[in-house]
């Protein structure tokens, strides 16, 4: 639910959807007008159909209830719907596994500090994206669960997509675009970047 949406316009329909199907099984018994009506008002619709076919494949038609999801991010990346960001965020922040991912502000953050030539938008520079958060990753998943928390927090908060808070940012001595002075980076898109005052 939360993939492109704001928390705070989704907990009212997290809320109401896990009354109606508070477990996968449940879920996989539903009949897919049902998970509709639900998700109704979120938008991306064809997360609901893959979230319901996910829950009918996992629990087999709802007639396995205890079964859970995988913590594998390989074996998480073959259901329906869910892809590297959704298996690494799963992988790592439900099971504590060590699993990499990249969202908008991990991606932003990796550019920055590790990559600031490579074009995160091309296939060559995303998966370079991806293989420095694989590097970066801790040895233990329950650090990885901070480590992957915390990127997504900096990103969020403090090397946004418009202004990078430098002089806030606790990675900014091994930053390479916060090294470069203002007029030499190498892309224009790169924020103003301001120091703490």
């Amino acid at each position: 639910m939360l993939q492109q949406t704001q928390v705070s316009r989704v907990l009212g329909y997290y809320e109401r959807f896990l009354e109606r199907f508070p477990d996968l099984a449940q879920l996989a018994r539903a009949k897919p007008r049902h998970v509709r009506e639900a998700w109704e008002g979120l938008g991306y619709y064809a997360r609901a159909r893959n979230l319901h076919r996910l829950a009918r494949q996992v629990t087999d038609g709802g007639s396995s209830p205890n079964e859970t999801l995988p913590s594998d991010p390989g074996q998480l990346r073959d259901l329906p719907g869910i892809g590297e960001y959704t298996a690494g965020a799963v992988a790592s922040f439900a099971y504590e596994r060590r699993a990499e991912l990249v969202d908008t502000n991990v991606a932003r953050v990796i550019r920055r500090a590790f990559a600031p030539t490579v074009d995160a938008k091309s296939t060559a520079g995303k998966r370079a994206i991806w293989e420095i958060a694989r590097l970066l990753l801790p040895r233990t998943g329950r650090a990885t669960w901070t480590h992957n928390q915390a990127l997504m927090e900096l990103g969020a908060l403090v090397c946004t997509a418009r202004v990078a808070r430098c002089g806030e940012c606790p990675v900014r001595r091994e930053c390479l675009s916060a090294a470069v002075p203002v007029g030499k980076r190498p892309s224009a898109r790169m924020p103003r970047m301001v120091e703490r005052e």
